[in-house]
């Protein structure tokens, strides 16, 4: 079976992204700033699926992180065979009041990482002509979003950079996917401060656990875009035919505080 690499593993989707992948008995790479909780999870996993799980503690918003763990796995001798690119965090506010510092770990987590793994491991799957990687955006990829501008940004990036580097590979039996879930009960919304808005106040969402399934099923299938949610492939789709404008405004009542 193969080895999967798992950034931002220790909550939300990319843990269950990791049980998921331990569940069908493959070996594990978990990547995440808190090791303590990696390592929970590995003793878990271990122990439940008898796979082998290495946990690489790393704050991934740190320039040069990506090769770090690149040549970690590398002197481990891990060939990593579905690299997923789930490590990504918002953030909730106008743009002008938000501090610079958290804007910039965002565009560095977000983009820089993600682009810089993905172009470490793509070469070794090039070489091998087999391997999967999948990369967490989001439906906020689909348009701008006023209140959370430099993450909407971000995910529109993760899409049309996946889906560009999907059609160059797909020739060399690789295939790229970019998973767009929907609000999520993930944990994510209490990071970006965004429990407020009228898009999640008082709202039920899908669990980490099902948008986990689902993507991992699409990247399995080499889907190049797994939208999860009836609802929110509607959305997501219909945006091209709605005026740009118009988008905009929609987005930003529904991210504006609940009243």
């Amino acid at each position: 079976m193969a080895t999967a690499l798992i950034t931002g593993a220790s909550n939300g989707i990319g843990l269950e992204l990791a049980k998921v992948h331990a569940s069908k008995r493959g070996d594990l790479v978990l990547v995440a700033r808190n090791v303590s909780k990696l390592n929970e999870l590995k003793a878990e996993l271990e122990k439940q699926y008898k796979v082998k799980v290495y946990t690489i503690g790393k704050d991934l918003s740190v320039p040069n992180s990506a090769l770090e763990v690149y040549e970690e796995t590398k002197k481990q001798n891990v060939q990593v065979d579905f690299l997923i690119n789930n490590a990504g965090f918002g953030d909730f506010g106008m743009f002008v009041d938000l501090d610079w510092s958290k804007q910039l770990q965002m565009i560095n987590l977000n983009i820089t990482t993600l682009t810089h793994f993905t172009h470490l491991y793509l070469q070794d799957m090039v070489k091998r002509r087999s391997g999967k990687i999948m990369n967490v955006a989001s439906t906020a990829a689909f348009q701008s979003g006023p209140t959370m501008a430099v993450y909407y940004a971000t995910k529109a990036y993760v899409l049309s950079f996946s889906e560009a580097i999907d059609n160059e590979v797909k020739e060399q039996e690789i295939t790229v996917t970019t998973l767009c879930p929907g609000p999520t009960e993930s944990g994510f919304q209490t990071a970006a401060a965004m429990e407020e808005s009228a898009m999640v106040k008082g709202k039920k969402f899908p669990s980490s656990k099902e948008v986990a399934i689902y993507g991992y099923n699409a990247m399995l299938k080499g889907k190049t875009v797994a939208i999860h949610g009836f609802m929110n492939a509607i959305m997501a789709n219909s945006v091209r035919f709605t005026p740009r404008a118009l988008v905009v405004k929609i987005t930003r009542k529904l991210q504006d505080k609940a009243h």
